[in-house]
């Protein structure tokens, strides 16, 4: 089925068996009183039942179910093979009828699919038999099928249809397979199992009709959309419902995902995964042929979000065992009688006998391959113990059910929960195996850097993935994670990372082991500690060395994964049921039938306001039924309000062929419809655009091999992963770079590599004292460790870790603190008299110690000279600007400093490290001390381009309250930071710790404006690409738009007061329209029209809409006619200057206004419209960029230039100026960002926050008096 067309449940109903001529044949032969028992015939295709299987009338020339649709001639294929397909002709029926099938649907293949043992006569009747198919096209798209074999008696010169009298004593097996493009085997066989029913009760003659009628019924049922809400119809006497997909690229579960554990031991599924992962020959073995689909089927499931690449066949007739001779990996099933045959005759297979539970090779009994790591399985392995697999178990002690319809209800929402359980610990485990993988990601280059994610694995486990990461499964898993993909895996990996590894995501620092690290590795080397739930799993078994030593990166093995995460429910869903089916498969009959069901979605879509998501879904679905409908502007119009509803089940293609299908009168009247006038304009515009494919490409990363200039060495540095700021990285091309032109050698920047990758490697192993464990904090690394030398404390290795020094004594026990950074007085190069020399030493002068440390480090001395001034620059810039990420950037250098020198290892090596001092050189070019009233102020600073190569700019700041009484610690209760970027990137904070919650969620792509918090629900934000984006704060997901503006949307503002009713929403764009929504139903209530250049920004004050224009403030009555309007001074009008931002302060009777362009604030009185305005002079301003109120101060944002040493440098310097509201006098300045700040908001008036443009890009955090 094309893409763009509505989706149907059934794709085709074939019915198979042997031809009237092979029966004819048979029947002679008992005749003659030969046995035909256990007699083979061929099977074929007696009859294809695919939709339409209704006529509209002759003069309405647009079929909606056939158009698009590849089809191709039943007919056609009978003529062309006339003894695989003859039917013999029966009354009344045209032989040259010309059934149309759809053109995906291999009716070669499909007889001996559905008859894989072959067709059988008996001499007794058997029971009926049911089994499930998968059929994949060469695109990898699937098609699915159950089937279902019944036996009828052989009579004289019949067909499967026809009626004789007589008695027989054989029987002959035929065939129906339902086909669906949607996994909906349990579903199905509910329905094949109804139309048994009536075939056993009903005369042969009419069994056709029965078929027909069964096919068309099918045919009726639309598939759920993506969601939460499920469908349910009656096909007496049974009620059957189609569970939805979670997603949209997720296929729906509808059979019992635990059949694999009742099959096999948690250890022998993990054996099967494994090798699927490793993408081995894998063959299923059964002798119930149903069994081979389910459980391969729940395998595959098993593995998401990975998806399996390779041929897929899991049922083999008996003529196809030639596919498991493929060269080429594949996962197969065929009949248990096969075992032996396939075993023998083909080599390096994985047999997986379903039957008795094993898991074997062709060549052993045994499975020799490398395991899943021993970490993920133990955890996984505990997990499968609390599953409750047994229906019975869990309704021994609830009442019998009476009634099937609620039996069946409640074994529907048991498997249902049970699912989601292992679903829940299926994408734990793949969690568990991958969770690293990202860390080994850069984005910007689509790179993964293979040998060095390989490195942090243990030994036993990088045989596994060595091979995992070579499979088309874990290719196609980068693509998603390299595109940042927000999947269930995205989602369970963030909300289970440990604190250290949040701590760490907010830092862009080298990898070291912290002392945590090393600490849970003294742990689990010392004892074999048993499993602990609080964990989730076992630690890994270390060995039974009792010493403290290490090995590589064991702890990254370690799985902390709290019991919350997998004690989530199902989500709640509603279950919609479908109207009865019409009585006949008249053309009106089925209109009517449709009319019906578009009758019922309207009345839950009434009843459904505060429910968006399920709204949604009611929408499309009708959207849906109005298309088959023939009803193209009510489609569209349903399609329409999918944008503020959930646009993440919009279907693009349909309505596009919707829009491109309309007549003349129906554009016209689309036209007139200001709602559909913009979906067809936006459908039109989206189709212009070119069409740019995604880029796909996953790279290894590899050595240069020719001579690298800025541009190229700039990207080979931040794919191997060393650093990822461009600024720092221009500054090691000039620190390697020598002579003219500047480049770098491919054997230099080897060298650098593998210099910076030692060095990195033998961090992991350092042998550290328990007692310098015990006395580091935590989160600390030791970067460096140098040579044994003397100092004036004895002999020992001097240590350097992220806050200080060490001296690790040698011949006894014992360490000595030299000094925390931040207590640096002075460092200085000496040299120490030794017999006859004078050698070089360090000399360190402490604050709070007279004695000076001296150590004797050789030639070392230069290098530790530069490692420590740099580390002691960085740490006073951070403390003075509350930024760690100078100490971040000093710690990069520092590393920097000692590749380089060990690289080059030549005079000129010292020249280069000096370029990398960057702090150290600085410090005496930029005053590093904070104005005292800033430096109090000041509590923290953020980088929220962490994870970009530079900074961006900050155009939007949002805090939303949280419940931090709450007990529940997840990260939705906290306060959050909502962060805008440049082009359309939104991160968000967790406002308790400063953490980064979400890294980054698309919103459009272009600038965004304004953003505004709605009861704890949704987050509003306004772009200038004319929509407003709504995100949910709970899945962190944009899945709602309101596109009423045609313009930049430039202000967003809400209506407190009433906190009973909805929220009375206000946004404006830049060419003067206001719209005021209601919260609930999100619908436009009024629209109102300022006159005016640009519209900035609005904001209501007791019911009293204010509106910022470029020339003047205008307040709005009631009505939204402009009451009055406060316009720019006289000297101000001749100036480009423009207000850029307002505060209103209704108790004091003011407004305050600041313009872009001038240094000063203006007051004005609102109560009395004679009172002359009054100025504010605001020191060192050329500019106002932004307001805002707290408490009794206003904050105001500021941007001027600054001059340094007496020459202008033409660098931006702005300010917050804290003004007193009631004396007009500025209380504070404060000084934290480099460039012009773009916005101001608060937090709960405790704190206020800063954001700063792209050459600063940084978040100050500021303490509110």
């Amino acid at each position: 089925m094309a893409d763009h067309l509505p989706p149907a449940l059934l794709e085709a109903c074939v019915v198979l068996g042997a031809s009237s001529e092979k029966l004819s044949e048979v029947y002679q032969a008992i005749d003659n009183n030969e046995s035909p028992d256990h007699l083979l015939l061929e099977p074929e295709v007696l009859h294809v039942l695919a939709p339409p299987f209704f006529s509209r009338p002759l003069d309405e020339s647009d079929t909606l179910r056939s158009h698009g649709r590849r089809r191709r001639s039943f007919l056609r294929k009978k003529r062309e093979h006339p003894s695989a397909a003859a039917t013999p002709s029966q009354g009344g029926r045209r032989k040259s009828e010309d059934v149309i099938v759809p053109g995906d649907i291999d009716l070669m293949a499909l007889p001996q699919l559905c008859f894989p043992g072959g067709l059988q006569v008996t001499s007794e009747q058997k029971d009926e038999q049911f089994h499930f198919l998968v059929f994949t096209d060469v695109f990898g798209n699937k098609t699915h099928g159950v089937v279902m074999q019944c036996y009828r008696p052989i009579l004289e010169g019949t067909s499967i249809f026809q009626n004789r009298a007589g008695a027989s004593k054989h029987f002959s097996a035929y065939g129906f397979c339902v086909i669906s493009k949607y996994p909906y085997f349990t579903a199905l066989k509910d329905c094949l199992s109804c139309l048994l029913i009536q075939l056993r009760t009903c005369r042969l003659s009419d069994m056709e009709e029965r078929v027909k009628e069964f096919a068309a019924k099918l045919s009726l049922v639309p598939i759920p959309p993506p969601g939460v809400l499920h469908l349910m119809f009656t096909l007496h006497p049974l009620t059957i419902v189609l569970p939805s997909r979670e997603k949209k690229d997720q296929p729906a579960i509808d059979l019992d995902l635990h059949l694999p554990f009742f099959c096999f031991r948690p250890q022998q599924i993990l054996q099967v995964l494994s090798c699927l992962l490793q993408e081995q020959r894998v063959v299923l073995f059964s002798a119930d042929w149903a069994k081979l689909t389910l459980v391969a089927e729940s395998f595959l499931l098993f593995l998401q979000p990975l998806l399996w690449q390779q041929p897929y066949v899991p049922v083999l007739a008996r003529g196809m065992l030639d596919f498991l001779m493929a060269p080429t990996a594949f996962l197969m099933g065929c009949h248990l009688s096969h075992f032996e045959e396939v075993a023998a005759e083909t080599d390096h297979l994985i047999l997986i006998n379903i039957d008795n539970g094993s898991v074997s090779t062709s060549c052993s009994e045994t499975l020799d391959l490398p395991e899943i790591p021993p970490a993920a399985a133990d955890c996984f392995t505990q997990r499968c113990q609390s599953l409750k697999i047994h229906f019975d178990l869990h309704q021994c002690n609830h009442a019998s059910c009476t009634d099937i319809s609620e039996q069946r209800a409640q074994r529907r929402a048991w498997q249902r929960t049970l699912n989601h359980d292992i679903q829940r610990i299926t994408l734990e485990l793949m969690v568990n195996i991958f969770r690293d993988v990202s860390s080994h990601l850069n984005c910007e280059h689509r790179v993964f850097n293979s040998q060095e994610f390989l490195k942090t694995r243990e030994p036993a486990e990088q045989l596994f993935y060595k091979k995992v990461l070579e499979t088309h499964i874990f290719h196609f898993f980068l693509k998603d994670r390299l595109n940042k993909k927000i999947d269930n895996f995205a989602q369970m990996e963030l909300s289970t990372r440990s604190e250290m590894q949040r701590v760490k995501a907010m830092v862009e620092a080298p990898r070291r082991p912290t002392m945590q690290e090393f600490q849970d590795r003294r742990c689990s080397s010392i004892a074999d500690v048993k499993p602990s739930k609080r964990l989730g799993m076992s630690l890994p078994n270390l060995g039974d060395d009792q010493t403290i030593s290490f090995q590589r990166n064991s702890l990254l093995s370690r799985i902390i994964m709290p019991d919350a995460v997998l004690r989530t429910l199902p989500k709640p869903t509603k279950v919609f049921k479908l109207p009865d089916f019409p009585f006949s498969l008249s053309f009106h009959s089925v209109q009517g039938y449709y009319c019906e069901l578009i009758q019922q979605l309207g009345k839950s879509i009434s009843v459904q306001n505060e429910n968006s998501s399920l709204l949604a879904r009611f929408y499309y679905l009708r959207g849906f039924i109005n298309t088959l409908y023939g009803r193209r502007l009510e489609a569209l119009g349903d399609f329409q309000n999918l944008y503020r509803t959930d646009t993440a089940i919009f279907p693009t293609q349909l309505v596009t062929w919707l829009v491109d299908s309309l007549h003349r009168d129906e554009r016209q009247q689309a036209d007139r419809r200001p709602e559909l006038k913009r979906l067809i304009l936006k459908v039109k515009t989206d189709s212009e655009k070119l069409l740019v494919q995604p880029d796909e490409h996953v790279k290894k990363f590899k050595l240069p091999k020719d001579t690298l200039h800025l541009e190229e060495f700039v990207r080979c540095i931040q794919e191997c992963g060393i650093v990822k700021d461009a600024a720092t990285i221009h500054r090691l091309f000039d620190a390697l770079s020598d002579g003219q032109p500047k480049q770098v050698k491919p054997d230099l920047f080897k060298d650098f590599y593998n210099f910076w990758k030692e060095k990195e490697a033998k961090a992991q192993d350092v042998d550290l004292p328990s007692e310098v464990i015990d006395h580091l904090d935590n989160s600390e690394c030791v970067y460096k460790l140098s040579l044994c030398v003397k100092t004036s404390h004895g002999v020992g290795k001097i240590a350097m870790t992220q806050k200080r020094l060490l001296l690790l004594s040698v011949g006894r026990q014992g360490f000595l603190e030299i000094a925390k950074f931040r207590d640096i007085e002075d460092v200085k190069v000496a040299s120490a008299p030794f017999l006859l020399l004078r050698i070089p030493s360090l000399r360190i002068q402490t604050s709070g110690k007279l004695e000076m440390f001296e150590a004797n480090l050789k030639t070392e001395t230069v290098l530790w000279n530069f490692m420590v001034k740099e580390m002691w620059a960085g740490r006073k810039m951070s403390d003075q600007h509350k930024d760690p990420q100078y100490m971040t950037q000093a710690l990069t250098n520092v590393l920097l400093i000692d590749a380089v020198m060990g690289c080059l290892q030549t005079q000129r090596s010292i020249i280069a490290a000096s370029k990398l001092a960057y702090f150290d050189k600085i410090k005496y070019e930029v005053p590093m001390i904070v104005p005292k009233t800033t430096s109090e102020t000041l509590k923290h600073k953020i980088n929220p381009s962490l994870d970009l190569a530079e900074p961006q700019t900050v155009h939007v700041l949002l805090y939303t309250p949280g419940q931090l009484s709450c007990n529940d610690s997840a990260g939705e209760m906290n306060p959050k930071l909502w962060v805008a970027l440049s082009g359309g990137k939104v991160v968000v904070f967790d406002a308790a710790s400063w953490s980064m919650l979400q890294d980054c969620i698309q919103v459009g792509e272009m600038q965004l404006n304004c953003m505004l918090g709605l009861v704890q629900e949704q987050v509003w934000i306004g772009s200038q690409d004319s929509v407003i984006y709504i995100i949910d704060t709970h899945s962190m997901s944009c899945n709602k738009q309101l596109t009423e503006h045609r313009h930049e949307v430039t202000g967003l503002t809400v209506d407190n007061r009433d906190q009973h009713n909805s929220l009375q929403m206000f946004s404006c764009s830049s060419e003067g329209t206001v719209l005021q929504w209601d919260s609930a139903s999100l619908k436009v209530k009024r629209q109102i029209h300022v006159s005016c250049k640009r519209l900035s920004s609005i904001q209501i004050y007791d019911g009293t809409l204010w509106c910022c224009c470029d020339g003047s403030i205008v307040e709005l009555k009631k009505s939204g006619t402009p009451q009055r309007s406060m316009a720019l001074p006289d000297d101000l009008r001749s100036t480009p200057s423009n207000f850029s931002s307002f505060i209103v302060l209704p108790e004091r009777g003011q407004l305050w206004t600041g313009c872009s362009d001038s240094g000063e604030l203006i007051i004005w009185h609102t109560n009395n419209h004679t009172s002359p305005f009054k100025r504010i002079s605001l020191p060192g301003s050329s500019g106002v960029t932004c307001m805002i109120r707290v408490k009794d101060q206003i904050w105001v944002g500021c941007h001027g230039r600054s001059v340094i040493g007496g020459q202008c440098e033409d660098q931006l310097r702005s300010q917050v100026l804290v003004m007193d509201a009631e004396s007009h006098t500025v209380s504070k300045e404060l000084q934290a960002h480099s460039d012009s700040i773009q916005t101001l908001c608060s937090a709960e008036d405790r704190y206020v926050l800063s954001g700063s443009a792209h050459r600063d890009g940084k978040i100050a955090i500021w303490k509110v008096e």
